[in-house]
Formats: C-alpha cells, structure tokens, sequence
C-alpha cells in the first residue's frame, strides 16, 4: 500500500469517526464509543490485511466475518465473554441477535439507551460495515484505475451513511450539530479537491495550477463554513419538529391487546381477597402502589390511550433500560429501594411507585425477560410483556406527587393536558356534577364538593355474599347511571372512580382513573398486598404541581335497608262490559283499491342513476370474491367435521375427535408435525401455544387409549372427547391475532400439505 492510499483509507475513518459521535444522544454517554471503534479497527485492518496479501472477494468475506464474531465477544459484550475476551455461545448469540434484530430495537428504546445487552452490537456491527468496505475500495479500487470525482463520491457513501444514521437514530437534541457538519463537509471537501486531480499537478509540475488549487480550495471552504453554517442557523427545524426515526416508529407493545385492568377488579375483591399477591417494602404510610394509568372512556370501560390516538399517550410503551425517564410535571418527593417480591400475582402489569426512576431486577426468571420491560412516562406505568411470576423480585426509586390539601390547590388552575376524549358518558353524570358542585367557584373547591358528596351520601359494597345489599360490577355507561339515579349509591372503588373522573371530564378537567394498591403500611416494615388491598382512585392535573390523586370512595359499609314503602293497589269498581258485537273478519276491513300503471314501473326502474348500480356492483362482486370461497371452506369444514363425529364406532369418533383438533390447529397456522404420534404433537402444540395451558396431552393419550385398548368406547365418553376437542381449539384460537383468525377460515389442512410437499420436491430437485 502506498502513503497515497493510506491517507485515503485515514481520510475515511476520520469522517466516519464525525458522524459516528453522534449517537452520543441515544446512549446518553459515550459507553457506545468501545464497540463503535472496536468495529472501526477491526472492519479496516481486516480490509488492509486483505488487500496487502491480495484475498479475493469470497475470502475477504469470510476471513473479515469470522473476524467479526471471534473479536465481537469482547468488543462488544465482553461481560459476556470467557475471561472478558474468549468467545462464548451466550456472546456469539448475542452478537448475530444483536446484528439482525437489533435496529428494530434501537429506533424504539427509549433513551438513553441502555437495555438489552444486544444493543451494543448495532454501533459494532455498522461501523465494521462502513470500514470494511470503504478502506477497502480505498485499497484496491481507487488505486486499480484512474481517479475521478465520482469514485471518490462512492467511497464516501460509508460515512455519509453513517452521519446521516447518527441523525435518524438520534434524539431531538443533537450533538454538536454546526461543528460536525462542517467539519465533515471541510474534510470530504479538501479531499475530493485534492485528490480529484493531484496526479495531473504531479504531472505538470506547475506552480500556477497548485496556486489556483490552493486558492479555489479556500474559496470553496469559505463559501461551506459561511452558507452552511449561516443555513444550519437560519433554516434548521426546531428541537421538536426534527425528524428522527424513534418518533415515527410506534412502539411494539400494544397495550389495548390485553383486557383493561379496572374490568378485573372484582376478581381481586372476590376471588383472590386473602390471598397473598406480592410483599414490598421500602413504602411510608399513605403511599399507594401504582398498577395501571387509565385516561380513555369508551362508554363500556376505562382504558388506556390507544398509540394510534395519542403518540404520548398511556397506551404508548417504550423499551427502556435501567434508568427511566424522570417526570418533570410532579411536586416531587422521593422513595429509594422500594422492593418489589412476586407472590400470587401473574400479570403483565408491573406494580410500582409514584413515578420510578431506576428499576433493577433482584431475581426470579425476570431477570432473564429484562429485554421486555416497557414504561410509560407520562403515567409512571410499567410492563413486562414476559409477565411476572411467581419469585420474580425487583427494586426501584421513584418520584412521587407530594399530598397537597385543597386549601394550597384553591388559588391554582388545572393544567392544559390533551386527553383523549370521553365518549358515551351519561347525562346524569353531567347533572349531578352541576349539582355537587354548584356552590364552589374553583375547580380545587368543585371536585373537592364532588368528592364529598359521593364519600358522604355513598356507601362501599363489593358485591360479596356478606355484604348487605347487592352492588353489581362494571363501571361502564349504565352502571354509572344505575349508581347515580339509585336511592342510594352503593359500589365500591371501580364505580366511585369511574364516576368522580366522568364527572371531573364533564367540567373540562384532565381527569384519569389509577387502579392498584392500598395496604396498611408501617414505616420500615414489609407489607404483604393481598386482593382485599386492590383499590381506584382518581388524579386531575393541576398547573405547575403536577397529577393530583382524589379518592372519592365512602369507608361506610353499613348500608340501611330501603325503607321506600310499596304502593298499595287501591280496589276499583267493578263496571259491566257490554257485550262484543260480533262481525264478521271481512267487514273489519276497508277495501282499498290500487291502481296498476305500467308506465310508474318503467319510469321507476330508470329513474335509479347509472352510478348506484356502478357502486352496487363495485361493492358486490369483492364481498363475493371474499365471501364464496369463505363459505365454500365453511360449508367442507363443517361436512368434515360431521362426518367424522358420525362414525359408527364410538372409537372412530374419538379418532376423528384428535383428526379434527390437528387439522383444526394446522389451519390456524400453527407446525403439525407430519410423522409423530400423537402426544409428541401434543407436546409440540403445547410449547407453540403456551406450555400448560392446553389439556391437548390429555386428549392424546384418551385417543391413543379408545383407539389401541380394544376395550368398548361409551358414546358418553366420545362426546367428553370432542368437547376436550373443541375447548382446545377454541384456546388456540384464542392466542392468536384477529389477522391470523381471520386468513385460518381460508385454509384447508390437505390443501396446505399438498403444497408444502410439491414446494419440498421442487428443493429437493
């Protein structure tokens, strides 16, 4: 190599080394620096070493790809590696993870980006690239042939790729965005410059052409740093309206996929009351634990915000690492080493504090599910979408809203929070707010009149068989109503909740519904929260505090027994009828005559524009395109299924039962294995589907009995089979996205394993 080509080869990596700085934003630090330019020496030594003993392209290849896992271990996640250094399984998968999977994951973290260990990989594995090939065209294509401007332009691509990744990838904040700009554009500037025709000034050997270059070359560089600095300057977006990838990209997470937590509040006041769901510790009296932020009112329930409506909204969950986002909109006070221990409780919901600022997992199989962890800032929620068991442990800090009385609320506005609008919410809901609240002039004084009126005049009833009257769940539409126009309200914190935040929302108040915890808490001692701790209450945003909480539960249980009396019927005379006159059915009937007119039908039939039967058609033949073949799949299935069911012999049913069951599940796109018995395709839906969660190995062995025994199957025992059978199917089903269920009514088992064999003979051909 010669010293033209290794200024070349530096000049690359130097520009490379500019814009890969900036991704100092997304990581918070410079703790990506490591792999970046570990991957930078490695990519351009392996292409120098190449070019110095001539490897062909495939060899290059390969030796810079062995290379790249061999050195990546400890480059890149060293801790690890054997001795920090050696490669191991866990660092050579984590590394071909990290290089697949790993830009999905970076343009969703939240930053600074921290978590998974896999995301160190991303900065090693790009500038690897970016060296590798551009020091090597530096190397041996540049030199191979004349230079020009446009080759130089192609080598160029790699750091411009990666400037321009630090940008996408990057944050609202740039990094030193005026100084790596020009510094970048002055470096490639004098570099196409001077290369572009040094040979042709050697050649010359020409004072006057070095003097001219020298000169267009600070002209050049002048009119760059001015125009572009004074550009960069006026014509730059503002922090908020810069596009970059993270803000475009929504989130994996889809929280409205799972049930509204607040539907299943009775089931911990009823099914799970004494049971023992988590211990924490590290709380002061008063505190509450935190489980899910609900702020959308359908009509039927309280819900988070979908990402669709809101793109920070409480529906919108980012990957986070260790150290979550701080919430600048609270009064703050502090909790540290706030221990989570999962008992009973198995949910994706994660119960917290406040709003938590580190969370570090102590034990249980979460810390292996660190990958999942998922938080809303705005609400200070989180989830795992592993979901937590049993064991799981896990400690955090968190901010929490400091208790402010109404009295140091009376003088201050509620905040201007966007929300999402609350749909189909009772009129008297509206009413009875107007009604609580018509003597207060603030908005403090007016929900606190509210919450008063539902704490003092309603009493607390979780609908258990002990309680004194009834009180039903939900905290939908009509039941709202049903507490409110009722002679006495009775509920407990679902609906009391719910009503208070739709009567807030019907002043115009930013109102949310919080459901989590409330256990008695002694300072420095360890709580265990059972079900009969489970709780709601609501928070309304007030300007410069923060979220403030309003707890409009009454604590009187003692509900007195409706003392209404009932209407009494009072006797009425008794007065004869006169007798029914009797006619006949005919002269019931007024004849009316209807005039026949020929013309009034033609005149009618082209009276329909041409258009209507144009979008009748448009409209008719796709739903038939869609719906025949549908009903035609339908109707076979059906046969199929009857057929088999209608065996003579009860143990051809039983058969035909599990036929049914692995037909059933190939449709629904789940792998049948072809050649197995039955409990090893038992066994391989069950980990498809979820390990435990089908009685399939059940139903396999009962077939394999009724079938093999030779013993006389009852026809009752053939219908318990096929209602296992159906069962089964229909919780495969279940796990499946509305898009799968819908496409598996297309599909026809035989039909799918004709064509998986023609596509396995044309491989094998």
């Amino acid at each position: 190599m010669s010293a033209r080509t290794w200024a070349d080869s530096g000049i690359v990596l130097a520009l490379t080394a500019i814009g890969l700085v900036g991704f100092e934003p997304s990581f918070g630090g410079y703790s990506f620096l490591l792999p970046a330019i570990g991957g930078l020496v490695l990519g351009a030594t392996t292409a120098i070493v190449a070019s110095i003993f001539r490897l062909n392209v495939v060899t290059t290849v390969t030796v810079a790809v062995v290379a790249y896992f061999l050195c990546g271990a400890a480059i890149a996640v060293p801790q690890q590696a054997l001795f920090f250094v050696l490669p191991s399984l866990q660092a050579l998968s984590t590394i071909a993870i990290g290089t697949v999977y790993g830009w999905a994951d970076i343009v969703t973290l939240q930053t600074p980006i921290e978590a998974p260990q896999h995301i160190t990989v991303v900065p090693y594995f790009a500038t690897w690239v970016v060296a590798l090939v551009s020091t090597s065209l530096a190397a041996r294509w540049l030199p191979s042939t004349s230079r020009s401007a446009w080759r130089y332009g192609v080598v160029l691509l790699g750091p411009l790729v990666i400037y321009l990744a630090s940008i996408l990838i990057g944050t609202d904040d740039p990094y030193q965005a005026g100084v790596r700009g020009i510094g970048f554009a002055v470096l490639a500037l004098i570099w196409l410059g001077w290369r572009r025709s040094s040979d042709n000034v050697a050649q010359a050997g020409s004072q006057r052409i070095r003097s001219r270059k020298i000169a267009g070359t600070a002209v050049v560089l002048t009119a760059a740093v001015l125009l572009g600095g004074g550009a960069g300057w006026w014509f730059a977006p503002a922090q908020d309206q810069r596009f970059v990838l993270r803000d475009e990209i929504e989130p994996p997470f889809d929280p409205l996929q799972y049930p509204s937590p607040l539907a299943g509040f009775r089931h911990y006041t009823k099914q799970v009351t004494d049971d023992v769901l988590f211990t924490v510790s590290g709380l002061k009296a008063g505190d509450t634990v935190r489980l899910a932020t609900l702020d959308s009112f359908t009509g039927k329930l309280w819900n988070v915000t979908g990402a669709e409506s809101s793109a920070e909204g409480s529906g919108t969950f980012s990957l986070v690492g260790r150290a979550l986002p701080e919430q600048t909109f609270v009064t703050p006070e502090t909790r540290n080493d706030v221990t989570f221990t999962m008992g009973e409780y198995a949910d994706v919901w994660m119960p917290s504090i406040g709003y938590p600022t580190d969370l570090v997992f102590t034990d249980g199989a979460a810390l292996d599910a660190r990958d999942s962890l998922r938080y809303n800032a705005a609400t200070g929620t989180a989830v795992l979408t592993a979901g937590l068991r049993e064991g799981d442990s896990y400690t955090i800090d968190a901010t929490v809203q400091q208790v402010l009385t109404v009295e140091e609320l009376s003088d201050l506005p509620v905040a201007a929070v966007e929300l999402p609008p609350v749909t189909a919410s009772p009129d008297v809901v509206t009413a009875k707010a107007q009604e609580y609240a018509a003597s207060a002039t603030t908005p403090a004084a007016q929900l606190e009149a509210m919450r008063l009126a539902l704490t003092t005049t309603g009493f607390l009833s979780h609908g258990r068989a002990s309680d004194t009257v009834a009180s039903r769940a939900g905290h939908g539409a009509d039941r709202i109503t049903d507490l409110l126009e009722s002679n006495q309200m009775v509920g407990d914190q679902e609906q009391y909740a719910s009503a208070f935040a739709l009567m807030a929302r019907s002043f115009g108040y930013p109102a949310r519904v919080v459901m989590g915890f409330a256990p008695e808490i002694v300072d420095g001692q360890a709580v265990e929260v059972t079900g009969d701790d489970v709780t709601a209450w609501v928070e309304v945003a007030f300007d410069d505090v923060g979220w403030v909480a309003f707890d409009p539960t009454p604590d009187e249980t003692d509900i007195p027994q409706d003392q209404t009396p009932k209407p009494q019927s009072e006797p009425q005379p008794q007065v004869r009828q006169p007798p029914r006159a009797e006619a006949d059915a005919e002269d019931l009937l007024t004849p009316v005559e209807l005039e026949e007119s020929d013309e009034e039908d033609d005149g009618l039939a082209f009276s329909i524009p041409g258009w209507v039967y144009v979008l009748g058609l448009s409209i008719l033949i796709p739903a038939l395109l869609l719906l025949v073949p549908l009903l035609i799949i339908g109707l076979h299935k059906a046969r199929r299924a009857r057929r088999r069911r209608a065996a003579a012999a009860a143990h051809d049913q039983v058969a035909g039962a599990w036929e049914e069951l692995v037909d059933q599940y190939s449709e629904l796109g789940y792998s049948v294995p072809s050649r197995a018995t039955r409990v090893m395709v038992a066994d391989q839906l069950d980990g498809q589907v979820g390990e435990g969660t089908l009685a399939l190995r059940t139903i396999a062995v009962t077939t394999d009995d009724a079938v093999f025994s030779g013993q006389e199957v009852s026809p009752e025992r053939s219908d318990e089979v096929w209602s296992a059978t159906a069962a089964a199917i229909e919780a495969g089903r279940a796990g499946l996205t509305k898009r799968r269920q819908f496409v598996s009514r297309y599909r026809i088992r035989s039909a799918r394993d004709w064509a998986a064999k023609i596509s396995s003979k044309r491989e094998d051909s």
